[in-house]
């Protein structure tokens, strides 16, 4: 693989990483209490509403064969929407992680809240005032509360 990507075009940054026995993509994050400061909350709606927003498309790097394609945001949109990582040239897979991470759990808040809201509903209805719906067999109710299907 590194003597294919040998004869590429490719930044320097990227080449010194390779040389060093690092991966091209930098994966590893080092993120420990040890080595980080100025750590703090995040609110997880406004994360989720700037992904919701952030264009995403497919492309390539010119070095790479014209049969890859990646997906992802280009560098200036994340940096814009976010302003996290070192610049707006790159987008840094911790920060990548944590941005997944925030929206999910934020999408887990408003699901759990959602399931709660709906079983309130289930619960103040009764069969003479639930709206008149198509009928369905015995066992064959939608578990919106989130428990494992039967």
């Amino acid at each position: 693989m590194r003597e294919t990507l040998a004869g590429l075009r490719m930044p320097p940054l990227v080449r010194k990483r390779l040389r060093q026995g690092a991966s091209a993509a930098g994966l590893a994050s080092g993120a420990v209490p040890e080595v980080v400061a100025g750590s703090g909350p995040v609110n997880g709606y406004q994360v989720l509403e700037q992904v919701v927003r952030l264009p995403v498309s497919t492309w390539r790097y010119h070095w790479d064969p014209p049969q890859v394609r990646h997906l992802g945001p280009m560098a200036q949109d994340w940096w814009k929407a976010f302003g996290v990582g070192e610049n707006d040239r790159t987008i840094c897979c911790t920060d990548t992680n944590g941005v997944a991470i925030v929206a999910i759990q934020a999408l887990h808040r408003e699901l759990t809240e959602l399931r709660g809201e709906v079983a309130a509903l289930r619960a103040g209805s009764s069969p003479r005032t639930a709206p008149a719906g198509p009928e369905r067999p015995a066992g064959d109710e939608d578990d919106l509360a989130g428990g494992a299907p039967a």
